[in-house]
C-alpha cells in the first residue's frame, strides 16, 4: 500500500485504505491550533481583499521587521518562505550532493529535500520508548557529515530537547564543519521553551526554521521563516522564486505576531487537554509519548502493529496520523493532535469503544 505522506487531506487516506469516508469525522492528523486563527486576523480579514490587486513585496519587509524586533536580529538574518516546507527544500538545495544525518523519527520532508538534491542520507534513531537522543552516539556520526537535521520539539513524538542539548550538538557540529538545522515548527507550543536564536550569532553553522501555520492555524496561507547568518540567507534567497509569497499571507503574518495573549491561551488549553488525555490513556494501560507539543504518539501495547486500532478509529470517523513512513516507527504508534475539549472527548469515547471491542 502507498501510504499518504502527510496528515490532513483525509480523503487520500480513506482511498488508500479502501474505506468509505464518513460524512462526519474529526481529523486528528494535522497538528493545528484548535482555537483557529487569531481574532485579530478574523477581524481584519475583509480588509485584505484590496491587497490581491497589488504585487506582494518579494522581500516581505513588514513581516521581516516584526520578526527582527521579536528575535533581536537584523533583517539580514531572516528569510521568509512559503511555509516551512519551502525553506526545507531550499536547505536541501544548499546541501546538494553532500552528506546529511537526520534524527529519526522525523518529518519526512527533510529526507525528501535531501534525496531530490542527491544527498547521501543517514539516520540517527531516537531510542524507542524512552526517546533519548544518545548524544555521544550521535556525535560520532557527525564525522564527514555536512549537516544534521533535528526537529525540536520532535515530530512525531512531541519530545523536547532543552537548550543545553542543542548547544552541545551545535558545538559538535562546528568541530566537524557541519551545519545544524533545527526545525522549530512547534516551538511556540512548548511551556518553558528555551530560546536558541540568540546563539545564531555565535554559531554561524546554526540554522533555525520556524513555521507560522501551526500555532496560528493558517496552513492554507503558507508562511514560515528561517533564521541564520546573512551569508546563508543570501545563498538560500537566490533560489527562491520572485513571487513566492502573497500579500495576504505576509500581512496576516504581521498580525499573528501581535497575538501574544492568543498564544498564552493556546498553551494553557493544550496543556490542560493533554493532561486530561494522558490521564485517561494511562489509566487504561495505553502508552503515550512524553510530549511537550500539541501532539503525541499513542499505542495499544496489546498490539504490535497498530493497524487494527487505526482501522477501527477511521471507521468511527476519528482520523489519526499513521506512522508507516516514519523510519523506526513503521506503524507501531499512532499520532494525534490535541484538539478542542469536545473533539478530545469524542476521541476518548471511541478509544473506550476500541478497548471494549477487543475484550
Amino acid at each position: 500500500m502507498k501510504w499518504p505522506s502527510h496528515g490532513s487531506n483525509p480523503q487520500y487516506l480513506y482511498a488508500a485504505m479502501k474505506l468509505g469516508m464518513p460524512e462526519e469525522y474529526v481529523d486528528f492528523s494535522a497538528n493545528i491550533n484548535p482555537l483557529g486563527p487569531p481574532a485579530l486576523l478574523k477581524k481584519n480579514w475583509v480588509g485584505l481583499f484590496d491587497r490581491i490587486s497589488d504585487y506582494p513585496d518579494p522581500k516581505g519587509a513588514g513581516l521581516r521587521q516584526k520578526i527582527a524586533v521579536k528575535e533581536g536580529l537584523e533583517e539580514s538574518w531572516i528569510l521568509i518562505g512559503n511555509g516551512g516546507a519551502e525553506l526545507i527544500s531550499l536547505v536541501g538545495r544548499l546541501l546538494a550532493g553532500k552528506r546529511a544525518v537526520i534524527v529519526q523519527p522525523a518529518f519526512s520532508e527533510y529526507e525528501e529535500a535531501c534525496s531530490v538534491n542527491g544527498c547521501e542520507v543517514h539516520y540517527h534513531q531516537l531510542d524507542l520508548g524512552s526517546w533519548e537522543l544518545e548524544e555521544s552516539v550521535l556525535s560520532s556520526k557527525l564525522q564527514n557529515s555536512d549537516a544534521l537535521f533535528l526537529c525540536n520539539p520532535n515530530n512525531p513524538t512531541g519530545v523536547y530537547f532543552p537548550r543545553r542539548v542543542i548547544l552541545h550538538l551545535v558545538e559538535e557540529c562546528r568541530k566537524h564543519d557541519c551545519l545544524l538545522i533545527v526545525d522549530e515548527a512547534f516551538y511556540d507550543f512548548v511551556p518553558g521553551y528555551e530560546p536558541i536564536v540568540p546563539y545564531i550569532k555565535e554559531y554561524e553553522n546554526l540554522l533555525v526554521i520556524r513555521s507560522m501555520t501551526k500555532m496560528f492555524a493558517i496552513p492554507g496561507l503558507r508562511l514560515g521563516y528561517l533564521l541564520a547568518a546573512p551569508e546563508v540567507i543570501r545563498e538560500l534567497a537566490r533560489w527562491q522564486p520572485q513571487w513566492g509569497m502573497n500579500s495576504i499571507a505576509l500581512k496576516a503574518g504581521e498580525w499573528c505576531l501581535d497575538s501574544e495573549q492568543y498564544i498564552a491561551r493556546t498553551i494553557q488549553l493544550i496543556e490542560s487537554e493533554k493532561q486530561r488525555l494522558f490521564d485517561f490513556y494511562r489509566k487504561r494501560g495505553l502508552k503515550v509519548s512524553p510530549s511537550k507539543a500539541n501532539f503525541y504518539l499513542l499505542k495499544d501495547p496489546a498490539l504490535g502493529d497498530q493497524l487494527p486500532f487505526f482501522q477501527f478509529l477511521l471507521q468511527q470517523g476519528i482520523i489519526p496520523r499513521h506512522t508507516m513512513n516514519f523510519p523506526g516507527l513503521d506503524g507501531a504508534w499512532l499520532r494525534f493532535a490535541v484538539k478542542s475539549p469536545e473533539d478530545n472527548k469524542r476521541l476518548m469515547e471511541e478509544v473506550e469503544g476500541w478497548l471494549g471491542s477487543r475484550l
